[in-house]
C-alpha cells in the first residue's frame, strides 16, 4: 500500500505507451480506435464516479493508502456488485487506452495492473477492514465478489 494506486495506473499507462512505440500495433482506423477508447474510458469513469459518490454519501475516506481511516463499510450502490469498483473502473479506463493504442502488448498490461493491485493493495485493504469491522466486513465479503 506504499505506492498509491493512481500512480500504479499511470505507470501501467506509460508502459502501455512504450509497448506501442517499440512493437507493432494493429492497423485500425483512427475513428474506431477513438470511439472504442472513449466508450471504455467513459464506462470506467462512470464506475469510478459511482464508487466515489457512494464513499462521499457514507462520509468515509477514498484514500487507498490509509484504509485504517475508513469510518464505514460501503455496501450500497455499485458496492452491491463489486467490492473494488474504483480499481475495476481504472482497469476499464486502461483498456480504453490500450484500445486507442491498438497494440496487443499494451492490452497485456491491464491484467498485470489488476494482479499488482490485487496483490499489493486489495489484499492489504481487506485485511485492515476485516480487523477494523470484523464480522460485518466478513459478511460483506461473503455477499459481494471482489471483482465481478
Amino acid at each position: 500500500m506504499k505506492v498509491p494506486p493512481p500512480l500504479v495506473a499511470l505507470i501501467a499507462a506509460l508502459l502501455m505507451w512504450f509497448m506501442a512505440v517499440v512493437s507493432p500495433s494493429v492497423e485500425v482506423q483512427f475513428v474506431y480506435r477513438l470511439c472504442a477508447a472513449l466508450a471504455l474510458a467513459l464506462a470506467g469513469s462512470a464506475v469510478r464516479l459511482a464508487a466515489h459518490i457512494a464513499f462521499w454519501r457514507a462520509s468515509t475516506t477514498v484514500n487507498p493508502t490509509k484504509p485504517g481511516q475508513t469510518s464505514a463499510i460501503v455496501s450500497s450502490g455499485i458496492y452491491r456488485l463489486t467490492r473494488n469498483p474504483m480499481y475495476l473502473g481504472r482497469a476499464v479506463q486502461l483498456l480504453g487506452w490500450a484500445a486507442f493504442l491498438a497494440n496487443p502488448l499494451a492490452f497485456l498490461l491491464v491484467p498485470l495492473y489488476l494482479v499488482y493491485v490485487n496483490r499489493f493493495q486489495v489484499v492489504a485493504e481487506e485485511r485492515t477492514l476485516l480487523a477494523r469491522f470484523g464480522p460485518e466486513y466478513a459478511a460483506y465479503q461473503g455477499e459481494v465478489p471482489r471483482w465481478l
